[in-house]
């Protein structure tokens, strides 16, 4: 077991799976609506956003990431979480930026992704935490725009960018559709994760991996209903980027107990904790690793050095990190996680 005084809140942690949009508080949205004159009652009421079904979830995560209008918002938006989750513990994080949603906000891709670098350089400054950026292409706007978006992430104008996602309605398109997006991030050398078992079953996870062939899956948890696939995922050592807390919200598991985590790490599954979109699913990092503790106790660490061993850094970076950890562990007298 942890020591009580390394417990979840204070343990070294690191996040692989969090929306740049996904992070905006309320009271962040609250004051941009204010600013540019937006009624955002329908879906922001009581200082907390009224989410229901994926789809319900799609259009409220749209609505609120619209208020973001300003290269001082993306900037502000990044340094605001990472100096939040490093009061967490948090060592690392990736952040999933979509040039489709900062285009949206009337910024130029390159200038989106440019301000959510400043921020993320301001934090690391500021408390030491280290992040990269993976760029998402959205599958509900087609095979074209998750084109656009690989070419956008592979140029090298964009230093923070070290990796390439799938992300959107996992129930539309094929996986297949999108290949040639994947195989432009490759051939550039980004490191490649794909939004998959979360809404859909197993037959989405075994297709995401043959047509893709990333190297982690987000979410990935519905993948535990194929004994076949979970043996799969184990054997190619394809890392998990789980979000419990996101699953609870949106009805993938009814409770944290029926949670396909313990299940699958059981089972020799590689697996990271994530937070996903937190204000919008009401978590946050430290959220998720107290719930992770619940079903598998004393494993925090070991999900922390999985996520560092699996991060898109060079190498230098993840001896940094994975020293930091250990040091930091130590100090708190935890166990040292499992290689």
């Amino acid at each position: 077991m942890i020591p009580a005084a390394a417990g979840p809140k204070t343990l070294p942690k690191a996040e692989l799976h969090v929306h740049l949009e996904g992070t905006l508080q309320p009271a962040f949205a609250l004051e941009l609506a204010a600013r540019e004159g937006r009624d955002v009652s329908a879906f922001l009421r009581d200082g907390a956003y009224r989410t229901g079904d994926f789809t319900q979830f799609l259009a409220v995560y749209d609505g609120a990431a619209v208020l973001l209008r300003r290269e001082e918002d993306f900037e502000r938006l990044a340094f605001d979480y990472l100096v939040s989750i490093a009061g967490m513990g948090a060592l690392y994080a990736e952040l999933l930026v979509s040039p489709d949603h900062g285009v949206a906000s009337g910024l130029s891709a390159a200038a989106y992704l440019r301000a959510a670098a400043r921020g993320m350089a301001r934090a690391e400054r500021r408390c030491g935490i280290v992040s990269r950026q993976i760029v998402v292409g959205v599958r509900h706007f087609g095979p074209e725009a998750v084109e656009r978006a690989a070419r956008i992430a592979v140029d090298p104008a964009f230093p923070f960018v070290t990796g390439f996602n799938l992300a959107g309605d996992e129930r539309q398109g094929r996986a297949a559709d999108f290949a040639r997006a994947f195989d432009i991030a490759r051939e550039a050398g980004l490191g490649l994760t794909a939004h998959a078992g979360e809404l859909c079953g197993p037959a989405s996870v075994r297709g995401t991996l043959d047509a893709l062939k990333p190297e982690r899956l987000g979410h990935g948890v519905r993948a535990a209903e194929d004994p076949d696939l979970v043996a799969r995922l184990r054997g190619e050592g394809i890392v998990l980027e789980v979000c419990p807390g996101s699953n609870l919200a949106l009805g993938i598991c009814p409770d944290l107990a029926s949670h396909p985590l313990k299940a699958l790490v059981e089972a020799g599954v590689k697996a990271t904790l994530a937070s996903d979109d937190p204000p919008f699913f009401a978590t946050d990092l430290a959220t998720e690793y107290e719930r992770a503790e619940s079903l598998l106790p004393g494993r925090g660490l070991t999900f922390t050095r999985t996520a560092i061993e699996a991060a898109f850094v060079d190498e230098p970076t993840r001896r940094r990190l994975l020293d930091a950890m250990l040091a930091r562990a130590m100090a708190l007298g935890a166990p040292p996680a499992a290689g």
